[in-house]
């Protein structure tokens, strides 16, 4: 039997990357999804497809995570296609690099308000829906929190708010029965990583491959299959972690 057979899914940020790779994953165990997209319709519809042709029960919700408007519309129609909800995915994400120097405050305020405002706005709406018999939060964090690359300061900042968050969550939460985990992600490649001009010949590339003890760079299957894993019964025993999924880079 699929280990997550009657059970529903939010993913944040599931059109393209980690979380097309998670919401996918999630439905293969058999969990409703929903898909949660800001701009990527298209992206979206893409993952539904990819979900029902196998069967799979899966819904396309555009909302930006950082609109309290949006959030809430996002909530009604989980709960008006499934009445319930058992596992929430943070996924989504923002993010540029680049020096100090170059620093501007809006794009301070981009990434704090999805990366951060974000998951606490989505974490809180879900509350009512995740009801007596609990569920399972999983935020997507960063193994950049223990690199603490040069140029990574915005996305680093953020990441390391969402590893405070997640450890918080998990001891206001636990009591309500919600086990709070991060899966924290090494490099890997996704559609906003190409986007940005890297290869597997960049030198930044090039440097963590070579300090990755796996010996080569992730794919957003290995992320996935690491959320799967904490939204079964199978990690029943374990919230108030974080996961690094980086083939050893640290």
């Amino acid at each position: 039997m699929s280990k997550l057979a009657g059970r529903v899914a939010l993913v944040t940020g599931a059109s393209k990357g980690f979380g097309a790779a998670i919401a996918k994953g999630l439905a293969a165990e058999g969990a409703a999804v929903v898909v949660n997209y800001s701009s990527d319709k298209a992206g979206a519809d893409r993952t539904v497809a990819e979900i029902t042709g196998v069967g799979g029960r899966a819904v396309a919700v555009q909302a930006s995570v950082s609109n309290t408007n949006d959030v809430k519309r996002l909530i009604e129609v989980v709960a008006s296609s499934f009445e319930k909800l058992d596992i929430l995915v943070n996924n989504a994400g923002v993010y540029t690099f680049g020096p100090l120097e170059e620093f501007e405050e809006s794009e301070f305020h981009r990434q704090f308000s999805t990366n951060v405002l974000g998951c606490l706005l989505v974490t809180r709406a879900c509350l009512p829906l995740l009801g007596e018999g609990g569920g399972t939060v999983i935020n997507i964090g960063t193994a950049g929190t223990t690199l603490n690359l040069s140029g990574t300061v915005l996305y680093t900042a953020t990441k390391g708010a969402l590893d405070s968050i997640t450890r918080v969550l998990a001891n206001e939460l636990g009591p309500k029965k919600i086990r709070v985990n991060s899966v924290n992600a090494g490099i890997a490649f996704t559609e906003g990583v190409t986007s940005m001009g890297m290869t597997t010949e960049t030198d930044f590339v090039v440097n963590l491959t070579g300090r990755t003890p796996l010996g080569r760079i992730g794919n957003p299957e290995d992320i996935a299959d690491v959320v799967v894993f904490l939204a079964t019964d199978s990690a029943r025993w374990v919230t108030g972690q974080h996961i690094q999924a980086s083939g050893g880079l640290r």
